[in-house]
């Protein structure tokens, strides 16, 4: 089993990408497919990029394990330039990063234990050594008792599990998953979730994880970039991106559509409307709750709730509540500055005649 001990320095990103740019030539025409990608992704977390299909998430992980070449820019992955990788380097590398495929990519004509042996069978292993390692991966899926099982035995999420063997039998010190669960049904995805974070505590294993789905983000991620049309447009701690999203894209791919309300509102107030309809969002650790009734003495109306929702992630509380404000004209900027040690964002979202 690799060591991941006091050798490594943990304040050195494990993959450095410098202004990458990728071109494509499509029918004639240059597709600019990433765009000045810059990025660190720290060692032994789970790191998570999302986006659209077509944002560029396929381009990027594919020169991570070096299948696609760099335009311009570059990739260190341990302080070591993929560019500068003579073709030997170059497989060596690819032995330290494992690969998960949306579509499993098994061989249908071979057995759970052959899918697994079959990237140390290429390298020239010992039968005992690869008997060894096949097994020991095997048991840490939880599918040792599928060994001589072929793909079409195996349900989905099974599929998937030999696929992270697989990805594991050689040692790997980086896992790139690539829309790792976007086939499986919910609760398949939540094992491999599981398992996936498993291996991460585990091993310490560097997990760069793309996805179009922000749910698999929530669930093991440590930190996320958005990418949308090759670019990276917002980038933190999943909590925060969470708690305040940015960019349109990061919101919708949050579906941070909100529900009916039970009241009708217009966006600009009329002659008889009464109330301004005000969305606060917060944020803060699971011991800190905001002080509710701190957040309403701030107003000096009456402030009536219509909606709440509140979340729990990576420790903290990620909530929002919508009210009546029993007014039309206050000044937004003070009132948000009065509420800034419980509130992180106030939003007006239009005018009512009633409350109810």
């Amino acid at each position: 089993m690799v060591s991941f001990g006091s050798s490594i320095d943990f304040s050195v990103p494990h993959i450095k990408i410098r202004e990458l740019n990728k071109y494509y030539e499509v029918q004639g025409t240059q597709v600019h497919a990433l765009k000045n990608i810059n990025l660190d992704i720290p060692q032994g977390k789970i790191f998570g990029i999302i986006g659209k299909s077509g944002a560029g998430k396929s381009s990027l992980i594919r020169t991570l394990n070096g299948l696609e070449s760099v335009s311009d820019g570059s990739i260190h992955i341990y302080q070591q330039n993929l560019a500068k990788l003579n073709h030997a380097e170059l497989i060596q590398l690819r032995q330290k990063t494992g690969m998960i495929f949306q579509h499993f990519n098994l061989m249908s004509a071979k057995t759970v234990y052959e899918n697994v042996a079959l990237p140390l069978k290429v390298a020239s292993y010992p039968k005992d050594q690869i008997d060894a390692r096949v097994t020991e991966v095997l048991q840490l899926v939880g599918l040792s008792n599928k060994a001589e099982n072929y793909p079409s035995q195996l349900s989905g999420g099974q599929k998937q599990r030999v696929g992270i063997a697989r990805a594991l039998v050689h040692h790997p010190e980086v896992l790139l998953c690539d829309e790792a669960t976007s086939a499986l049904d919910p609760e398949s995805t939540s094992v491999v979730l599981s398992l996936l974070k498993e291996i991460n505590q585990k091993l310490g294993i560097t997990i760069v994880l793309i996805t179009h789905e922000m749910q698999v983000i929530r669930e093991i991620c440590d930190q996320v970039v958005v990418i949308d049309r090759g670019e990276i447009v917002e980038s933190g701690q999943v909590w925060s991106v969470f708690s305040s999203p940015q960019q349109k894209i990061t919101q919708e791919l949050l579906n941070l559509e909100q529900l009916e309300l039970p009241i009708q509102y217009t966006a600009q107030p009329q002659t008889d409307s009464a109330y301004s309809i005000i969305k606060l969002r917060y944020e803060s650790a699971l011991n800190h709750a905001p002080d509710l009734k701190a957040v309403f003495d701030q107003f000096d109306a009456p402030a009536y709730l219509l909606q709440s929702h509140v979340d729990t992630i990576q420790h903290h509380l990620i909530g929002s509540f919508i009210i009546a404000f029993a007014k039309t004209e206050f000044d937004c900027t003070q009132l948000s500055s009065k509420l800034k040690p419980y509130i992180a964002q106030l939003e007006v979202l239009g005018y009512a005649k009633s409350a109810h």
